[in-house]
C-alpha cells in the first residue's frame, strides 16, 4: 500500500503565503516525477506544477508562474508547494500526484501515475 498525505492548507489573506507538503509512504520501490493539482468548486481539476525525479526540471501553470515554487526532498519522499502572493482565485482543494513504482505481492513492482493524496483546502480571502 502507498499513501500520499498532504498538509499545510488553511485560510490566508490576499497576498499571503502558504507552504503545502505531500509525504509519500508505504511499499515504494522508486519515485519519479511529482505534481500538484487543484480543483475549485464547480471547476475541473487543473495542473498547477510538476517536478522531475531529480528536481532539476519544473513546470507551472501560467496562472501561478512567478508566485508558486515546487520542490522536493527525495530522502523524505516529500514534495512541497510554496505559494506566495496568494489571490482569491487560488482558492481550491490542492492535491499531490506521484509517478511512482510500488512493490507488488510477488516481489515485482508496478509504475503508475495513479497515486493521489486526499487533498488539502486552501482558502484565500480578499
Amino acid at each position: 500500500q502507498v499513501q500520499l498525505v498532504e498538509s499545510g492548507g488553511g485560510l490566508v489573506q490576499f497576498g499571503g503565503s502558504l507552504r503545502l507538503s505531500c509525504a509519500a509512504s508505504g511499499s515504494i520501490f522508486s519515485m519519479y516525477a511529482m505534481a500538484w493539482y487543484r480543483q475549485a468548486p464547480g471547476k475541473e481539476r487543473e495542473l498547477v506544477a510538476t517536478i522531475t525525479m531529480a528536481g532539476g526540471g519544473t513546470n507551472y501553470a501560467d496562472s501561478v508562474k512567478g508566485r508558486f515554487t515546487i520542490s522536493r526532498d527525495n530522502a523524505k519522499n516529500t514534495v512541497y508547494l510554496q505559494m506566495n502572493s496568494l489571490k482569491p482565485e487560488d482558492t481550491a482543494v490542492y492535491y499531490c500526484n506521484a509517478d511512482l513504482a510500488a512493490w507488488g505481492a510477488h516481489n515485482d513492482y508496478t509504475r503508475s501515475w495513479d497515486y493521489w493524496g486526499q487533498g488539502t483546502q486552501v482558502t484565500v480571502s480578499s
